[in-house]
């Protein structure tokens, strides 16, 4: 699977849960390829709700987003993660932007609380850096 998330917003997303800590580049590469996977299926839910909603196109709503946050707030760019919303879904869906910024917004939130976890985890260890490693028992503990 082709990582479609630049690493530069994951590594800002990790660093302001980091604290003092650094963070690996490893530790971002990580976390993007998570967030694509989370997103990918994410946006098959909302297609199948949005076919039974009798409609080709994703809104926010598929997503289970009433408000959508101004897209500025947001770290995590748009046109990467409406590529990351069409990955694994059929080429007749459209994605709404309101769609983009929902799941964007989404995959914010689930990279916060990722890195959080990551950083506690290389605290425990007693490192100063959070490693790919930290992302990867997150998951291996959390989901």
């Amino acid at each position: 699977m082709n990582v479609e998330l630049p690493f530069a917003p994951v590594d800002t997303i990790i660093r302001r849960n980091a604290g003092d800590l650094r963070v690996s580049a490893d530790a971002s590469k990580e976390l993007a390829t998570r967030i694509q996977e989370h997103g990918s299926e994410l946006a098959i839910d909302a297609a199948e709700q949005a076919t039974r909603d009798g409609r080709k196109t994703l809104m926010a709503q598929d997503f289970g987003v009433e408000q959508v946050v101004d897209k500025d707030d947001l770290e995590l760019p748009v046109a990467p993660v409406d590529r990351i919303a069409r990955l694994e879904i059929d080429d007749r869906y459209r994605v709404s932007m309101d769609a983009r910024v929902a799941l964007a917004d989404i995959l914010e939130d689930y990279a916060d609380n990722v890195a959080r976890a990551a950083a506690i985890l290389a605290r425990h260890a007693d490192r100063r850096t959070i490693t790919n490693d930290d992302i990867e028992t997150y998951f291996s503990l959390f989901e």
